[in-house]
């Protein structure tokens, strides 16, 4: 892995240590692994090999890479699955230097198919605890209620989260924005801030920048997950530095679902010219092409003018808009900051 830009800078992101934000447990299932699973469970797949599945990995929109997702993840059926796949990523994680994952878990895509809740939370927070025993990994997971779904579905899923509370530190919002506004669940996210839950958002990736400023009022976020679109809101901009709203920026993700048409065009070095918290991350790295590090690269081979100070800000925003302990926050940025010394 080197940028013909920036060999030495480079190196050092790669190796810089990093958090992961905004990843998606299902979206990290590669073609391979859901062949295995299918055959594993005597699931029949649309497509008849990995090559042919891979090439399915094209998309023109967000509801055109769902329809993929939600097929694919009929192969996960018992918490072996689930541990299976989540480890699969916690040891892609380590390689690229991720040193805190927080990611995110879509418990309705399982339970509509007959997966009881404890199966899906059992499997992979047994994986979570394996990954911190093996590499001393930092995670913890984040349970995402599907927004074209209705907000009661939404609370039948807490409720039968609740009895695993202590296996995931906070919720979101995902799957398609349009027409889903984030004020369609304002009832349950009062709930779950009452339950001392962290919660995150995603908005703004194709819905307006309206969504961002609801994911804020309404739901009362505290970070954003895309967030790109609050640039057709100067306001909105302004009012996100001023916070140090984090947004969970995730390039690749990005043009492949062509939110930018090209990387070149991308606006997350204008967002960190402005000021704003903004992060690198991979979303569903096996649909999107890239895990983390493929992203700060791609990031940097269309940006060459990304210096080491814009890079080791990223790096820095990442950790410091994690929600692990201050303490941890600290040993980490005190090595990243070494690193870019």
């Amino acid at each position: 892995m080197s940028s013909p830009h920036h060999p030495s800078l480079w190196q050092r992101v790669a190796q810089a240590p990093k958090a992961e934000l905004h990843v998606h447990i299902e979206g990290t299932l590669e073609p391979e692994m859901v062949f295995a699973l299918a055959q594993r469970n005597g699931v029949r797949l649309p497509h008849d090999s990995v090559e042919a599945l891979r090439a399915a990995y094209r998309f023109d929109d967000l509801q055109s890479f769902l329809d993929l997702y939600y097929a694919c993840a009929s192969v996960l059926l018992t918490e072996q699955d689930f541990h299976d796949m989540a480890m699969a990523y916690f040891e892609r994680a380590v390689a690229d230097h991720v040193v805190r994952a927080e990611v995110f878990f879509d418990p309705q895509t399982h339970t509509a198919r007959g997966v009881p809740m404890a199966t899906v939370i059992k499997g992979l927070q047994s994986a979570g605890q394996a990954a911190q025993a093996r590499w001393g990994l930092s995670v913890d997971w984040i349970l995402c209620f599907l927004r074209h779904l209705s907000e009661a579905d939404a609370f039948q899923t807490l409720a039968e989260a609740l009895p695993h509370r202590e296996a995931f530190i906070g919720v979101g919002l995902d799957s398609g924005e349009r027409g889903n506004p984030p004020s369609k669940f304002t009832q349950v996210f009062a709930r779950c801030r009452a339950l001392g839950l962290h919660i995150v958002a995603h908005a703004g990736e194709e819905g307006s920048s309206a969504y961002i400023d609801q994911a804020l009022d309404l739901l009362q976020a505290e970070r954003i997950d895309h967030g790109v679109r609050c640039t057709d809101d100067p306001d909105l901009v302004r009012r996100l530095a001023r916070q140090g709203t984090p947004l969970t920026v995730c390039p690749l993700s990005n043009t492949k679902l062509r939110v930018f048409d090209q990387m070149r065009d991308h606006n997350l070095p204008h967002l960190l010219s402005q000021g704003l918290c903004v992060m690198v991350n991979s979303d569903d790295p096996a649909y999107f092409g890239g895990y983390v590090n493929d992203n700060y690269r791609a990031l940097m081979d269309a940006f060459p003018d990304l210096d080491a100070a814009s890079m080791h800000q990223l790096l820095r925003n990442s950790l410091t808009a994690s929600f692990a302990p201050q303490s941890q926050q600290a040993e980490w940025l005190s090595a990243l900051d070494a690193a870019f010394a």
